[in-house]
């Protein structure tokens, strides 16, 4: 154990164990690289490291390529500022795009919400009620629309089947280059907003 009574140490992992009303052992590694272990509140602490070693390499891998996006992009935080700058321009774009390419999918969207958020892009709900990052604002505008594609067409198809994805490609044949360029370069858009 070290400093806070919930930091602690293994094989010269510094994690910080936060526990919870929750069935498994969930591993999250912050903006700077730092490693968050999220446990159910009777599990022991001995059953979290051995979970925790047995993944240590792939942790540790995953905390130094996130300190490194951390590093990379310090210049280039966003202040609470910039984020509700990027929620008001999210609110006029998103909705204007969902509108264009609803009426080509054939389906008709619920409310559409703008998030600032940590792990989505995007989310479709089965009342079909949408929500989109604020983050999108700092991809490039086909990005957007592939993301937007994407939620609609979970109006029709609320799954990721073929005919999912042949939907999208009907409607944004670019999508698979967007989706790859959001995989790559989302993390560091991700790091800029704290996540």
């Amino acid at each position: 154990m070290t400093g806070n009574d919930n930091t602690y140490s293994v094989r010269g992992l510094s994690y910080t164990l936060i526990r919870s009303k929750r069935r498994s052992v969930a591993v999250k590694i912050m903006s700077d690289g730092g490693v968050e272990v999220r446990a159910p509140l009777l599990m022991p602490r001995t059953t979290v490291e051995v979970f925790l070693i047995r993944n240590i390499g792939k942790i540790r891998e995953a905390s130094r390529k996130r300190a490194l996006l951390y590093e990379e992009n310090r210049e280039g935080l966003l202040s609470e500022a910039d984020i509700r700058e990027l929620v008001k321009k999210a609110k006029k774009v998103i909705p204007e795009k969902c509108c264009f390419y609803a009426e080509r999918i054939g389906v008709r969207p619920g409310r559409i919400a703008i998030r600032k958020q940590k792990t989505r892009w995007g989310s479709c709900s089965s009342k079909h009620n949408l929500n989109f990052n604020c983050l999108l604002m700092l991809t490039p505008d086909e990005v957007i629309d592939s993301v937007v594609v994407h939620e609609l067409c979970h109006i029709k198809e609320m799954n990721h089947s073929k005919r999912f994805y042949d939907e999208i490609l009907r409607v944004f044949p670019d999508y698979r280059r967007c989706d790859k360029w959001l995989k790559e370069n989302g993390p560091a858009i991700l790091v800029r907003a704290g996540f």
